[in-house]
């Protein structure tokens, strides 16, 4: 969904916005779906290690089923962000050469 941009009179869409179904294209922003995950990953970390705690503490059963829960959260955030990284160093691999070269300099 571009915002077409009003310039001189004429309508055009800017080139440098991305539209929010081209980045969920496979392959694309994959740095930025990444940080997505990450930061999720962390959050359910930090909600396992406070049912776990409690868990301990207090013994009661939510608690556990909470913990195991949000600890299998993890696993799954962390396996997404994987995917993305190898997908980053897969598609920046297939780049052709003389971009590489364009870039390097």
């Amino acid at each position: 969904m571009g915002t077409p941009v009003a310039i001189d009179g004429g309508i055009r869409i800017t080139d440098g916005f991305r539209t929010v179904s081209d980045m969920l294209d496979n392959g694309e922003c994959e740095p930025m779906k990444a940080a997505v995950h990450a930061v999720l990953m962390a959050t359910v970390a930090l909600c396992a290690a406070y049912n776990t705690a409690a868990w301990i503490k207090r013994r009661q059963r939510h608690l556990a089923i909470n913990a195991i829960v949000y600890s299998a959260a993890i696993w799954w955030e962390r396996c997404h962000v994987e995917h993305h990284l190898r997908s980053c160093s897969r598609s920046s691999s297939t780049a052709p050469v003389a971009d590489k070269l364009m870039n390097a300099a």
